[in-house]
C-alpha cells in the first residue's frame, strides 16, 4: 500500500494543493486554545503546515516516505515546524490524552482497519 502512495505522491506538484481543505481551515479557526493536533494519513502537508502556521504544535503522519519528504519541505518554506512520522494507521500509538485536536481529512483505509482505528484515536484526545 505504501508502495501505491509513494508513487502517486511523486509527482512534483501536490496531488490536494497546497492550500489547506476548505473544511478543516474553518473549523481549525474556531478551536481555542490552540495546543497540539494530530493528522493521521497527513499525505503532503498542507493541512499540517496551515495547522502550524495558525499556532497549532503539529504532529502528522502517513505511510509514505515521499509525501513525508515533500510536507517536510514546505513546513521548511514556510518557515514553520511540524514533527512527521511514517507510518501506517495500523502501526500508530501515541500515548493517551496527548492531543488536544485530531483531523481526519481525506483519510482512506478500508473499513477493517478504519473501525479499530477510530476506536483507537479517541483515546489520545485530552477530555
Amino acid at each position: 500500500m505504501e508502495q501505491s502512495w509513494d508513487e502517486r505522491y511523486a509527482n512534483p506538484n501536490f496531488i490536494y494543493g497546497i492550500e489547506p481543505n476548505l473544511y478543516f481551515e474553518k473549523k481549525i479557526n474556531t478551536i481555542f486554545p490552540k495546543g497540539n493536533i494530530l493528522l493521521p494519513a497527513e499525505g503532503e502537508g498542507r493541512n499540517a503546515v496551515y495547522a502550524a502556521l495558525t499556532g497549532w504544535n503539529v504532529t502528522a503522519f502517513d505511510s509514505s516516505t515521499v509525501a513525508k519528504h515533500k510536507a517536510l519541505n514546505f513546513a521548511l518554506e514556510k518557515n514553520v515546524r511540524i514533527e512527521y512520522q511514517t507510518f501506517g494507521v495500523e502501526d500508530s500509538n501515541y500515548q493517551s490524552m496527548s492531543f488536544d485536536s485530531i483531523a481526519l481529512i481525506y483519510t482512506h483505509f478500508p473499513e477493517q482497519v478504519r473501525a479499530p482505528f477510530f476506536k483507537k484515536i479517541v483515546s489520545w484526545l485530552k477530555p
